[in-house]
């Protein structure tokens, strides 16, 4: 072994410029090959039924007679707007989302700030907080129907042994109980949502800050209105959002309970949208999905602003 090979390199001296990997043709191709199932999976089930309901929506579509299905331009639209079961569909809509979101969002902050402490069984008590929001909501409509049923119902039976109730009430069969039942039971359904994208935001609040607003002498309830809240405020807008549009388009438990019964008074937009497919009226069903989509598109661009206008506050 020379010397020169021995000979350490200078620290001053240059190196050798490493060499940069180029972006090349075949890369993408690579990537794009990779992506290809996923691109064509997601857009054959996915956009290609959306356009061709959005092109069912302006013609005369209807089941029994497939064989002409002449354009009607907006026709399909005005049929629905002069329905006369349309206010109550959309009465009843909105009924179900607000009265679905609000009591979900209050429960399950406070499911999420009971889960936040540690205490003994912790994970066992999230496991069964969690559950229901693993069943199917078509499943969880079968379940109320049978617990609302009139003559041996669990509803009327523990309220009949809390005295609270003579006789057993007609939950399903009433038209103004049937859609307290079911925003019950889409309560219970909806209460995990909150509570998991709540914990999750409330495991990520400083402990620091919390300890030294306690320090300052800040209560548990300042804490809560002054830190905790405005912390998680995102995501406790997002939540309501994802929460509402999902309820607006889960006519799961509805059909299961009622099917839109009774005379219509739990329809909503997506149930009577059923009702529609089910008597082959394809053009009318797909003017409501579309109307549907507008509707929430208009709906998110209006609270993501409001949203923002709040956060830049």
């Amino acid at each position: 072994m020379t010397a020169t090979a021995l000979r350490p390199a200078r620290a001053g001296a240059p190196r050798e410029p490493r060499r940069r990997r180029t972006f090349r043709g075949r890369h993408a191709l690579t990537i794009l090959g990779f992506l290809a199932p996923a691109i064509v999976f997601v857009c054959w089930f996915t956009y290609f039924p959306m356009l061709q309901g959005a092109h069912m929506a302006f013609r005369d579509w209807n089941l029994w007679d497939l064989t002409s299905t002449p354009w009607v331009g907006l026709a399909n639209f005005a049929t629905i707007l002069a329905d006369p079961v349309f206010p109550v569909v959309a009465g009843n809509t909105v009924v179900w989302v607000v009265g679905s979101i609000v009591p979900q969002l209050v429960i399950g902050f406070l499911v999420a700030l009971g889960l936040w402490r540690r205490f003994r069984f912790r994970g066992l008590y999230q496991a069964l907080i969690f559950y229901p929001w693993a069943v199917s909501g078509f499943l969880v409509g079968m379940l109320f129907r049978w617990m609302f049923n009139a003559e041996f119902g669990v509803v009327n039976n523990l309220l009949m042994k809390a005295g609270a109730i003579d006789a057993p009430l007609p939950w399903l069969a009433d038209p103004k109980l049937a859609m307290v039942a079911v925003i019950i039971a889409n309560v219970w359904y909806g209460v995990t949502f909150f509570a998991i994208m709540i914990l999750a935001a409330l495991q990520s609040v400083p402990d620091e800050v919390l300890e030294a607003a306690a320090i300052d002498g800040a209560g548990t309830v300042r804490r809560l209105f002054s830190i905790v809240i405005p912390y998680i405020w995102t995501t406790l807008a997002l939540t309501v959002l994802l929460r509402a549009i999902w309820t607006f388009n889960s006519p799961e438990i509805i059909y299961a309970m009622t099917g839109g019964g009774p005379a219509g008074r739990t329809h909503i937009v997506t149930t009577w949208m059923i009702e529609y497919t089910q008597q082959g009226s394809y053009g009318l069903a797909s003017a409501i999905g579309l109307a549907v989509m507008v509707v929430l598109f208009v709906f998110c661009a209006f609270y993501l602003t409001a949203m923002r206008r709040v956060n830049q506050r």
